[in-house]
């Protein structure tokens, strides 16, 4: 594995016909297993309110509780390049100072910053990239203002808004977008439109890479996953049974034994 690879270096795979993966870690010891096993993107999203802090919404997460992960991410990843999630009040709220909360970001080690579509967002991007930080576009499914989780873009007028606020991102400086829970064909249609590499979640498989939650693949957590989710691992299950084991050993009085006693 080499050292260290750029954000850019990455999206230049959609040119070489090449997939792109990036998955989510949390914390420093996730980091440096997803970077050792050679992810090209790390992704600290505000998922970690839902997958990691018990929380209800993402909306529930702030920049302090983003940057205070995303510094524990950005210290396990020596190679691959970590995106963050600009949390809502980062940036979308009226007043919210979108590129002094980005700066943050990158001063904590991000090589780029990711943003849901809303009402407003190209100006966010353009404002953002206008001071030099590479930006990641999210259309389809967006949870920070969703009221409902669920495919979008079945109906043709709903398809035609992705398509447009997909092209709308890259044209305002977007370096890649994530599009989530919508129809294969759409997803088909944005990745051969846009120059820009296409990350889908719960899109199909004619994007340009994929991103999931780790928590998810590895079976992490108990929360009902969606049906994109593909499980690779019981990590949960493992855990739970070495756990017992070592409750079990306590009970017994066999632990510690005399190789994990000081004489």
């Amino acid at each position: 594995m080499p050292e260290h690879i750029s954000f850019k270096e990455v999206v230049a795979k959609k040119q070489r016909g090449q997939k792109i993966t990036m998955l989510t870690a949390y914390d420093h010891p996730m980091a440096m297993l997803l970077d050792r096993a050679g992810v090209d993107l790390i992704l600290v999203g505000d998922s970690l309110a839902n997958v990691v802090l018990g929380l209800d919404s993402t909306v529930q997460v702030g920049m302090d509780v983003m940057l205070h992960h995303v510094k524990a991410v950005t210290r396990g990843a020596k190679r691959a390049p970590v995106i963050a999630d600009m949390p809502f009040e980062a940036y979308q709220p009226v007043g919210a100072d979108a590129v002094s909360n980005a700066r943050l970001f990158v001063e904590a080690g991000c090589a780029a910053v990711k943003v849901e579509w809303f009402t407003g967002c190209v100006e966010v991007v353009k404002a953002i990239r206008g001071v030099g930080i590479d930006v990641v576009g999210h259309v389809g499914l967006t949870p920070q203002t969703a009221e409902t989780l669920g495919v979008r873009g079945r109906s043709q007028e709903e398809a035609h808004a992705i398509l447009e606020q997909a092209e709308a991102l890259e044209a305002a400086g977007c370096m890649m977008i994530v599009i989530e829970c919508v129809p294969e064909k759409l997803t088909r249609e944005i990745t051969a439109t846009l120059r820009v590499p296409v990350i889908g979640i719960g899109a199909g498989k004619y994007c340009d890479g994929q991103v999931l939650v780790t928590h998810d693949i590895l079976t992490l957590n108990e929360r009902k996953v969606p049906k994109f989710v593909k499980r690779y691992a019981n990590v949960g299950g493992v855990i739970m049974e070495a756990v017992r084991a070592y409750r079990a050993d306590v009970e017994r009085g066999d632990f510690p034994g005399k190789e994990h006693t000081f004489h």
